[in-house]
């Protein structure tokens, strides 16, 4: 079911994450394909942490779990769009409901 994706030299894809209601962007993460079939599987967010180098489910400490509603990839098939109905408070771990709350 995974199509020939392009991951990185790591194995990984990044994962812009939008809310299928309000068009917001809420986070952009990295999967491998792991991820990808977790996320598949699921209905549910997973992803590779480059920073603690583990495998984790969005929101599984905080509740703000990301049910996904559907996956794109683009054209150069390097990066994913995954529509999501966004539940709890918000995606972002600064307790906002996106990680992109800041302007330059």
């Amino acid at each position: 079911m995974i199509p020939e994706l392009k991951f990185d030299d790591k194995g990984l894809i990044p994962a812009v994450i939008q809310e299928i209601d309000t068009k917001e962007v809420l986070m952009v993460a990295y999967m491998d394909k792991e991820a990808l079939r977790k996320t598949i599987e699921t209905g549910y967010t997973h992803f590779w942490s480059r920073s603690r180098q583990k495998y984790w489910k969005k929101g599984e400490t905080s509740g703000n779990v990301q049910e996904v509603k559907s996956i794109y990839y683009d054209c150069d098939e390097d990066c994913l769009l995954v529509m999501v109905k966004q539940h709890g408070s918000g995606a972002c771990h600064t307790g906002n409901r996106t990680c992109f709350y800041r302007k330059i």
